[in-house]
């Protein structure tokens, strides 16, 4: 828990080191209470673009303090906890990629930004939850190889019928573990309450949700919905910025609801408040890019910032 003391000694180590933090949705309250920026992987892509600081402390997993560092290779990029990964974003290898090149001549490689540098160097477009759809609608080619997550990868062949999408068979370990029957459940519980879903969450979970999106999207829908009652199919870090802004906004009188199973990555769980501090302070978890995969994993991701304009 953050005490004031806490607080004012981030604000001083900022100012000190030119520093700002960006933490995830899915980190720890008190991680998120000292971020300059809250957000999710597409508004952190962004916001790493455009930073005016000397210093960026990254409360979140590797590959988005790397995605930081590359969108900003003259700054310095730290991580609270430099354990803290992503294990889908290593369930892709640069063979699978290499015989679909061979396999199809009119193929684009989408990366969901969940993914290792070099797989990102290795892509043609890198793609979040949120413009994951927008893109390879943009895309010119007809065959898009899906990388590395089989869950978004369906849900964007449902929405752009036009394209091919061949998928991959990596998945988050979070999301694929809710359970339909625990959903099942808080829908018999509160039967007018709206599931909102993360796009991936397996198939039977999106098929019962009346709302798939983003986690800031899901958030946006929770606070801006006209309904009571929301039974929420991601990580259970969101339900903090969910409450701040039904506070903000005077809508109490809203309940979120998870499954009893309560969907918690455990990486994201060991970004905390005092690990921020400490690292705004000691400046360690500093994070390096393969220079080998950098331009091209650049290239990649600014692709995608200009194809989701």
């Amino acid at each position: 828990m953050l005490t004031e003391q806490m607080r004012a000694e981030a604000a001083r180590l900022k100012r000190q080191n030119n520093a700002i933090v960006l933490a995830h949705y899915y980190v720890q309250p008190d991680a998120q209470d000292l971020a300059d920026f809250v957000g999710d992987s597409y508004g952190l892509s962004r916001q790493a673009a455009t930073m005016d600081c000397d210093a960026i402390v990254f409360a979140g997993v590797e590959f988005m303090a790397e995605s930081a560092k590359l969108l900003s290779p003259h700054k310095h990029v730290y991580m609270p906890e430099p354990t803290a990964d992503c294990p889908m974003a290593h369930m892709m290898s640069p063979d699978a990629v290499e015989r679909m090149r061979q396999r199809y001549d009119d193929l684009a490689v989408a990366c969901y930004v969940n993914s290792t540098t070099q797989m990102k160097a290795l892509s043609d477009v890198c793609v979040t939850s949120s413009n994951a759809v927008r893109i390879v609608s943009r895309l010119p080619q007809k065959n898009v190889f899906f990388i590395p997550d089989v869950h978004l990868g369906h849900y964007v062949a449902q929405q752009v019928p036009q394209k091919n999408v061949i998928l991959n068979d990596g998945f988050c370990p979070t999301h694929e573990a809710i359970e339909l029957r625990e959903v099942e459940e808080l829908m018999g519980q509160y039967p007018e309450a709206v599931v909102c879903a993360h796009p991936e969450c397996a198939q039977w979970i999106l098929d019962v949700a009346g709302y798939v999106g983003s986690t800031s999207g899901i958030i946006k829908r929770c606070v801006q919905g006209d309904e009571k009652d929301y039974i929420v199919c991601t990580v259970h870090g969101v339900l903090h910025q969910i409450e701040r802004q039904l506070a903000q906004t005077g809508q109490t009188h809203k309940r979120i609801y998870f499954p009893r199973t309560t969907p918690i990555c455990p990486n994201m769980a060991r970004v905390t408040g005092q690990k921020v501090l400490d690292c705004l302070r000691d400046r360690t978890g500093e994070v390096q890019v393969d220079p080998r995969w950098a331009d091209g994993a650049r290239r990649a991701l600014e692709r995608m910032l200009e194809l989701a304009k």
